[in-house]
């Protein structure tokens, strides 16, 4: 088997924040989408409930950050995606983990009218 060898980041990439109600997941990709490193609140020693604080996602992408910059990113494309409370937290920690945020994209799925309801009862 062949020896893994270390991914050298380039200088821009993108960031996927993905924040559900009970925990934000960051991921730090280069601008072909493979991943140069990940954070969570999980990863970042928070358990159970506390995960889904905003204080906790912050921390996730600060060492997500650190990661990312010892590698070499420096500019990233921020994508958030969800309804969680760490969205706004965790963007604020990219930027003060030293990474520049060209840009804040909302990418979050919006059902266009959704599902088709159940029909009516018949009595």
């Amino acid at each position: 088997m062949a020896k893994k060898t270390k991914m050298e980041a380039p200088n821009e990439g993108l960031a996927y924040i993905t924040s559900g109600f009970n925990n934000t997941i960051i991921s730090l990709t280069n601008n072909n989408g493979d991943v140069i490193c990940r954070g969570s609140p999980g990863m970042a020693g928070f358990k159970g409930g506390r995960r889904s604080t905003p204080y906790a996602s912050s921390q996730a992408a600060t060492q997500a950050g650190a990661k990312a910059l010892a590698l070499g990113l420096k500019e990233v494309d921020v994508f958030v995606k969800g309804p969680g409370s760490g969205r706004d937290s965790a963007v604020k920690a990219l930027r003060n983990a030293g990474l520049r945020v060209k840009s804040i994209t909302d990418i979050t799925p919006i059902p266009h009218n959704g599902c088709r309801p159940k029909g009516k009862r018949r009595i």
